[in-house]
């Protein structure tokens, strides 16, 4: 099958190289999966999954990508909950092969059914933005209806779902990110924007929730607006700072088929958009993984037409 592989974690996305490997196996628990689109987060060529498995050997050349939507091809010895033909999306495991290619072996649990009205490209955006989303908001910021969020990021992938999500939920949102943002913050929900080049952060205080997508400084600022009993939700990676009277959670997502679900009816209701900036081809995947201009929104690979 075709792949897009990986071998030197330096080179970055410059470093990928559309190659032929072997098609994988489906194994215990598993499904073969005939990809149709792909996501991918270019921060996950930081991951040590990316590069060895569970024992720490190295496991190069790799295949990354993490989200995928496509059809059951193949079932695993014991699997259970889907069957071959089924249209479905999800979250592959971070320490296997991923969905950058023609197929992929995944445990059945990490998936979802996807619905036949959900077109598989927006699909493959949801897994991670999506649940990200949810469990930041609901699992772990224990988000109650009235109180307000402050989302860094709110024009990117991920914050546009906590911004849509907090919203719905009856939150006030507050966004931030780059000045040319501001519109598409807004667009997605936002009450307000806070341009982090020119406006000055401090002057939001007394948050319940802040969403940092971003850690650094931006991270280490936000912990001084919370308010008493609110909380820091954040998957940037540990915090340097704590709120004075409030709580840090740094999470990682993991997949849930009850939560994609939940997500994907979202979309089909319209209660939610999905933030695309470009579809490519798997033959083209390296360059628009690597562009010329900033590209706004998630880039998806469409691997069958």
């Amino acid at each position: 099958m075709k792949a897009i592989v990986v071998t030197d974690e330096a080179a970055g996305t410059a470093g990928m190289v559309l190659a032929e490997r072997p098609e994988p196996e489906a194994t215990v628990n598993d499904v073969l999966v005939e990809v149709h689109a792909s996501g991918f987060t270019p921060g996950e060529l930081t991951w040590p999954g990316t590069w060895t498995d569970r024992l720490g050997r190295d496991r190069t050349p790799s295949i990354p990508g993490h989200e995928v939507a496509g059809v059951v091809s193949a079932l695993g010895y014991g699997t259970r909950g889907l069957s071959v033909g089924q249209r479905v999306f999800g979250l592959a495991d971070w320490s296997r092969d991923g969905t950058l290619a023609e197929y992929v072996a995944i445990e059945a649990r990490n998936l979802a059914p996807l619905p036949g009205d959900v077109d598989f490209t927006v699909g493959a955006s949801l897994p991670i933005s999506g649940l990200t989303a949810w469990q930041g908001l609901f699992v772990h910021g224990r988000f109650q209806a009235g109180q307000s969020v402050l989302v860094h990021g709110a024009a990117g992938g991920v914050g546009s779902m906590v911004t849509q999500l907090a919203k719905e939920a009856g939150a006030y949102v507050i966004g931030t990110g780059r000045a040319a943002d501001r519109q598409t913050a807004l667009d997605f929900g936002a009450q307000e924007f806070v341009d982090l080049g020119n406006d000055a952060l401090e002057d939001v205080a007394g948050v319940d929730l802040v969403f940092d997508v971003i850690g650094g400084d931006i991270q280490k600022r936000s912990a001084g607006l919370v308010r008493a009993g609110g909380m820091l939700v954040t998957i940037a990676g540990p915090p340097e700072a704590q709120p004075a009277d409030g709580l840090t959670v740094d999470f990682v997502v993991e997949a849930d088929r009850a939560q994609l679900g939940e997500v994907v009816q979202r979309i089909r209701d319209g209660r939610l958009r999905t933030n695309i900036g470009n579809v490519a081809t798997l033959d083209d995947a390296v360059a628009a993984f690597n562009p010329t201009e900033r590209i706004k929104g998630k880039t998806i690979i469409r691997v069958r037409s």
